[in-house]
């Protein structure tokens, strides 16, 4: 079976693309790896995304799932270990040893937070751990939020936070930041941020209704506990990307174009894998709406030049 399209990846991009397909008539498959949902599935509680005021990830993703299931998506449970291309078609290759074949792919595979392994802290992700202020930070306006982290973004999201909590303790395991100088001018400014500089983290301390502090050291292993309700970690995230061989950053984000059109023709990458300013469901879902109709556009073209060949012989 020759599929039009393949999507990679079950969170908001890929179901989001697999609906534009379908409804593109194009005969099309959602293969993941573990569960419908993504990284959003374990997020509390979202309150930026158009038309949900107060929704929790796992309720806005099962909302997103039925949607798939009214068009008749087919989702298919696969570990997809490598793309091969094979003239006009692209070889999917999966862990199970059942390949599957098709005339375009979308890549929705989405990226994760690093983590650190202090304790406590994947217990307590959705929970007043997060990584990602923009989603998080208002639920925790005018109390104290802990940032971990040396780097650009670290920086930028302690000044984020900075302008909506009572006080920002930013953690750092080094003495100096390694973000820009401008962005550390910025940082020094803010006058309810405090440096804890060559500190660690070592222990989320809280209980059955979430976060209530944070245990860190110095360089001389003394230790403090800090109160608070919100910890938020920077050190960077990483992409599923290591299946597929394409254009990427240093990093191993996929680079695309404005058509999210990726080095390889028939192949698009949409949401968190792909090269981006801002990672977010609604990102997710504009990235996946342009690549799912670029790509029936793609096979309308591929379906015409079989067309023309055929015809002229």
């Amino acid at each position: 079976m020759t599929y039009d399209c393949v999507i990679i990846g079950g969170g908001p991009g890929g179901i989001c693309a697999g609906i534009y397909a379908i409804r593109a008539g194009m005969k099309t498959i959602l293969v993941e790896k573990l569960g419908v949902g993504g990284q959003i599935a374990v997020s509390d509680i979202i309150e930026n995304y158009p038309g949900f005021p107060s929704v929790s990830g796992p309720e806005l993703m099962a909302q997103f799932e039925k949607h798939a299931q009214s068009v008749g998506l087919e989702i298919k449970f696969e570990d997809v270990t490598k793309i091969d291309v094979e003239g006009d078609l692209r070889i999917l290759r999966t862990g199970s040893g059942n390949d599957i074949q098709t005339k375009t792919v979308i890549i929705c595979s989405g990226a994760k937070p690093k983590r650190l392994g202090f304790a406590g802290e994947e217990e307590f992700v959705g929970r007043g751990v997060s990584n990602c202020a923009t989603c998080d930070g208002a639920f925790y306006r005018g109390k104290p939020v802990a940032v971990i982290g040396g780097g650009d973004t670290a920086v930028k999201e302690s000044i984020y936070l900075s302008r909506l909590v009572d006080k920002v303790y930013h953690v750092h395991r080094r003495d100096r930041l390694r973000a820009e100088k401008v962005l550390i001018d910025r940082i020094m400014s803010r006058p309810n941020i405090e440096f804890l500089w060559k500190h660690t983290s070592k222990q989320v301390l809280g209980d059955e209704s979430g976060v209530t502090g944070l245990k860190v050291a110095d360089e001389t292993g003394a230790e403090k506990d800090l109160k608070l309700d919100g910890i938020f970690v920077f050190v960077g995230i990483e992409p599923y990307t290591v299946f597929i061989e394409c254009q990427k950053d240093a990093q191993g984000f996929i680079i695309t174009n404005e058509k999210m059109e990726t080095s390889i023709p028939g192949v698009f990458a949409a949401g968190d894998c792909r090269v981006t300013p801002l990672r977010q469901v609604a990102t997710a879902v504009g990235d996946a709406s342009i690549a799912a109709t670029v790509a029936e556009e793609y096979v309308s073209a591929m379906e015409g030049r079989s067309y023309e060949k055929a015809a002229k012989a």
